[in-house]
């Protein structure tokens, strides 16, 4: 992982998402939104909005994904490797998940850019560190194994941290391991360009260069 730089909302968010968002909750605890909604109203699933269940949430945030996609270049803000637009599955990954703030359901703020399976590891949890507030030597390549590790500025509990969301999110599976494989062998054998490395695995590309192993004139 690396840093993600926080992207502004799209001019469209309040439209698209966070209104009809708000609407919804209201009807979702048996209050009637204002303004109202045209067409059938939803029934009450709770009388609290913090008793709403996460499955209950219109996705009306799948309506940003091509913004988010835009807005952090396809890369998924856990493994920083490029997510496909056939293979790769991506996702918005609720920061603060949905169980647990339902205010933050409907706010791009909340908003990450993840790959389905990434997405799909974290799930509920909240021990995993947000890429808006790590600091850039959190994380490391280890450059035979092509595991992620702790890097030098990962100390006491940024560390735990680091560690822990190193195991949440299996990064260091074979399946990641095998990716960042390919990107460092295709790039040092000459078949991948270094800016083609840059915008499609980012951490790696950074972390070549902190190693010094760029090819020549990279």
């Amino acid at each position: 992982m690396m840093r993600v730089a926080p992207k502004p909302e799209p001019p469209d968010f309040e439209e698209k998402v966070r209104r009809p968002g708000l609407r919804a909750i209201a009807e979702l605890v048996g209050e009637t939104p204002v303004p109202p909604r045209s067409g059938r109203p939803r029934g009450s699933v709770a009388s609290r909005r913090e008793e709403i269940s996460a499955a209950s949430y219109p996705a009306y945030w799948t309506r940003v994904l091509p913004a988010l996609l835009a807005a952090y270049s396809h890369i998924c803000a856990y493994t920083c490797l490029y997510i496909e637009r056939v293979t790769g599955g991506a996702s918005v990954d609720h920061r603060i998940p949905k169980s647990r703030a339902w205010d933050l359901v409907y706010e791009w703020s909340n908003y990450r850019l993840a790959c389905g399976l990434m997405n799909s590891r974290k799930g509920e949890s909240v021990d995993v560190l947000d890429p808006f507030e790590i600091a850039d030597d959190w994380f490391a390549l280890e450059p035979v194994s092509y595991q992620v590790i702790p890097g030098a500025g990962a100390r006491g509990e940024s560390r735990r941290r680091v560690e822990e969301t190193l195991r949440r999110l299996r990064l260091n599976d074979e399946i990641c391991r095998g990716v960042r494989q390919e990107y460092v062998e295709g790039y040092l054998e000459g078949a991948i360009s270094l800016p083609y490395l840059e915008r499609r695995a980012p951490f790696i590309a950074r972390e070549l260069r902190r190693q010094g192993k760029l090819l020549p004139g990279g």
